[in-house]
């Protein structure tokens, strides 16, 4: 949508200052962008400002007449060679560009939502909490790392088990048959292993508890890891 005022018209995704809106992202239509610019845009008066919804590279403000002139993208005035260029056009997606149609369409949760409702559920036990309890030996709580096998494999909290997130729900109950169990979770970066605890909370493991900083933390801070030993 355009909204056009006395002295300038605001063009949001329609017309950049030196560039169009992207017409690659889901519900993109270069057909239907050569109509806004070419059939109405660039009919109005030619000294009308240009107010874009975004300008990310800081350039001054411009005119109707010098983007008709000057930006390289409306150059190409024939219906079927604008379409052609924005078709041909071989632009990065943007970061997160799922999560937010997902979002936007549906009232759907983002990541970050989950993870902060997640969190103010359920409780933390820092490294050196745990490294103190490993140490000890006394085989008080479950440690279980729920990355894929070769990131297990390559070094994990001594003494923890191997269950990847993907198969927690389908395989908990045969490796944790006791609910009571103190289960600490971890994961690299101590995010899945937030929404993984509170998984196991809502399926009775009441005391499940989540590895806070991760196992980038953990190593980082110079703690003992166990090496799976290769098979053979």
């Amino acid at each position: 949508m355009s909204l056009v005022l006395p002295d300038r018209v605001l063009t949001g995704d329609t017309l950049l200052r030196g560039a169009t809106g992207r017409t690659d992202l889901p519900s993109g239509d270069p057909e239907a962008l050569y109509e806004s610019l070419f059939g109405k845009l660039l009919q109005l008066d030619e000294a009308l400002s240009v107010y874009p919804g975004h300008n990310y590279k800081n350039t001054p403000v411009t005119t109707i007449g010098e983007e008709k002139a000057t930006n390289p993208r409306l150059q190409k005035r024939d219906r079927a060679a604008f379409v052609e260029q924005m078709r041909a056009l071989n632009l990065g997606m943007p970061d997160h560009l799922t999560e937010a149609l997902r979002t936007n369409r549906t009232g759907g949760k983002t990541v970050a939502q989950l993870l902060d409702e997640a969190a103010r559920r359920i409780a933390f036990v820092s490294m050196e909490e745990l490294r103190d309890r490993v140490s000890s030996g006394r085989g008080e709580l479950v440690v279980l790392d729920i990355r894929e096998r070769d990131a297990y494999d390559a070094g994990h909290v001594p003494g923890a088990r191997h269950l990847p997130r993907g198969q927690l729900e389908l395989r908990i109950d045969q490796a944790l048959p006791d609910p009571t169990v103190r289960v600490v979770t971890c994961c690299e970066f101590g995010k899945i292993s937030t929404l993984a605890a509170d998984t196991l909370r809502t399926m009775g493991y009441v005391r499940a508890v989540a590895l806070d900083g991760g196992m980038k933390g953990w190593r980082d801070a110079g703690y003992a890891v166990e090496v799976t030993a290769p098979k053979g």
